[in-house]
């Protein structure tokens, strides 16, 4: 949860979620989505001005499934918070979508494995 960097290209069409809004969107008390954000369940960003987290994350009340490991692999490969987000945005040639609508879709394995080669 980090500062903004100068890099960081405003993705318009992410519609993000405050933490009120995850609140009632998981359904759980603000605790539990804190925690859910530091063991890496969901990311998010200040570059509203206020901490939020992209919509897409969240599915049937829950964090997407596939997210956390993704994560932690473009983490790894030394992303701040704010440049995985924009590179889940991104269209990505090699999947042909988004790597976010890839995930969504359930291809989590091309995801992680084109993850994988940006460290």
């Amino acid at each position: 949860m980090g500062s903004v960097s100068e890099n960081v290209v405003e993705t318009p069409a992410v519609e993000w979620l405050t933490m009120p809004d995850l609140v009632e969107a998981l359904d759980l008390p603000l605790g539990r989505v804190r925690r859910l954000i530091d063991e890496h369940y969901l990311v998010g960003s200040r570059r509203t001005g206020v901490f939020a987290v992209p919509a897409a994350f969240v599915v049937d009340g829950q964090p997407l499934s596939s997210l956390r490991g993704t994560i932690i692999v473009l983490q790894d490969a030394g992303f701040t918070d704010d440049e995985l987000i924009d590179w889940l945005f991104e269209e990505e040639e090699s999947l042909g979508r988004s790597p976010i609508a890839a995930l969504l879709a359930g291809h989590k394995s091309a995801v992680r494995r084109l993850a994988r080669t940006l460290a």
